[in-house]
């Protein structure tokens, strides 16, 4: 398999490591809020990358995924709502879980929130420290603490991944502005005690956990110095991914700190960054209040996950018309009763795993799907395809869904009622019309309905 590597800015070969285990590391949530679309927009993808190398390709996966669950944001929501930090982010913690379940984003093995990993992170500060790339701040005047900063001039490689230069970044440009520092560029470790917020003893005093400094504690503690894919969203790049890379080579000496980095495009909707001042925001549950969740996850692996995604009425339509299509699809292999035929639809299968290969290129893979319903449907129209490659076929559809997850769950069609379907296909080719509309009784008499579409018979069950 080929990935597209941030680090490198060209497509690598993923390299499977003696164990035969990889781990994965992906930046989740920070938790003071009802998860939105954008964060569907990653989170469905990396579900769909590792079922795919997990089910397709047997590579074992160790999916790690942080909650940030101490956070400026944190503290001003919980602050506004006159609610304990902590409370206010375990509540969005559970609603964020049973967000990804109800989006069936099942492949993550670990959510590891920050705050459960304070030793860990008081470790990272004190070894940055002791090597020489941290500094103590100095006590604060009202609580008698410090905060810690991670000096970016001594080390060189700061931007090797955002492929900047420290000459060129700009103060107040994606970059904090806070006294203390001695470097404007340079990032905060260990946050100074305030009055009124959560915090933890540390050798500085009481203080907080840096956002950056969290998941490097958290991947160390899992996998070690080094692992192999870390991913998230583009706009983590810089600083955060930048933050990260320079902490963890800073305290191992080692390089690189994870050999492949993956990032998924931004999600606009309309045309425009989503934002709640713009009244454009809009919440995973929302949506899936008023459209399955199947359509969000064929929307987002509708498009090359590198490239932006852009939301609308539109794209919901042209998502749920995809996934019926697929679906009418399956119903009617399911009625071929022909018993011979020769159609080497093995060759669209070939293409649709190729592409997912290479770079994971979910839109080509899903074109090659759509390729194999016409022509299968063409087979089927002049009664040229047989009942073993149509099962074949449906096998194939299963395994897709296995991976992608984009069609809704199926009600079981009791054996009788496809070969009664099959039967009056077989009469409406002939233009027995009066055993046609007999077969289609019978049908209904054992609580079921069938729908003739330009795509086939549609079978489903009579809701009283």
């Amino acid at each position: 398999m080929r990935i597209y590597n941030t680090l490198t800015s060209k497509k690598d070969d993923l390299k499977i490591p003696p164990s035969g285990e990889i781990n994965l590391f992906v930046c989740g949530p920070t938790v003071y809020d009802y998860s939105h679309i954008g964060h569907a927009r990653t989170y469905i993808f990396f579900d769909a990358l590792v079922k795919f190398m997990r089910k397709y390709l047997s590579i074992k996966i160790n999916y790690l995924q942080n909650i940030t669950n101490i956070d400026d944001k944190i503290i001003n929501r919980s602050a506004e709502e006159n609610k304990n930090p902590q409370e206010l982010a375990d509540f969005f913690e559970k609603e964020y879980i049973t967000d990804m379940s109800s989006l069936g984003v099942s492949a993550v093995n670990t959510y590891a929130p920050a705050t459960k990993y304070i030793p860990e992170i008081i470790s990272q500060v004190e070894r940055l420290i002791k090597k020489g790339f941290a500094y103590v701040s100095g006590p604060s005047t009202t609580l008698g603490t410090s905060s810690v900063y991670f000096n970016v001039r001594k080390f060189p490689e700061y931007g090797k991944l955002s492929h900047q230069k420290l000459a060129d970044l700009k103060e107040g440009v994606r970059i904090d502005v806070e006294v203390g520092k001695k470097f404007f560029a340079d990032f905060v470790l260990w946050k100074v005690a305030k009055p009124n917020e959560p915090t933890w003893d540390s050798p500085w005093g009481k203080g907080r956990p840096g956002w950056h400094i969290e998941d490097t504690a958290i991947t160390e503690k899992h996998f070690g110095l080094r692992y192999n894919i870390h991913g998230g969203g583009l706009d983590l790049i810089f600083p955060h991914h930048e933050a990260e890379i320079a902490q963890m080579e800073a305290i191992s000496g080692l390089s690189p700190l994870a050999e492949v980095w993956i990032h998924t495009g931004m999600l606009l909707v309309d045309g425009e960054k989503m934002s709640k001042s713009l009244g454009n925001f809009i919440t995973i549950r929302e949506f899936i209040k008023e459209n399955s969740p199947q359509i969000l996850r064929y929307m987002v692996l509708s498009q090359h996950y590198r490239t932006g995604l852009d939301f609308s009425k539109k794209t919901v339509q042209m998502a749920s018309s995809s996934i019926n299509r697929i679906a009418d699809f399956k119903i009617r292999l399911k009625s071929i009763n022909e018993q011979s035929s020769s159609f080497p639809w093995e060759d669209f299968e070939k293409t649709f795993w190729h592409e997912l290969a290479d770079d994971f290129n979910t839109p080509k893979a899903l074109a090659s799907l759509f390729e194999l319903i016409t022509e299968t449907n063409k087979l089927i129209d002049s009664h040229n395809l047989s009942h073993s490659d149509a099962q074949k076929i449906v096998d194939f559809i299963d395994r897709v869904n296995d991976i992608l997850n984009i069609l809704p769950k199926e009600e079981s069609i009791p054996a009788e009622i496809t070969a009664l379907v099959a039967d009056r296909e077989k009469a409406r080719a002939s233009k027995d019309f009066e055993l046609s509309d007999k077969l289609r009784n019978q049908i209904k008499e054992l609580n079921w309905e069938v729908e003739d579409t330009p795509r086939g018979p549609k079978i489903s069950k009579i809701k009283n």
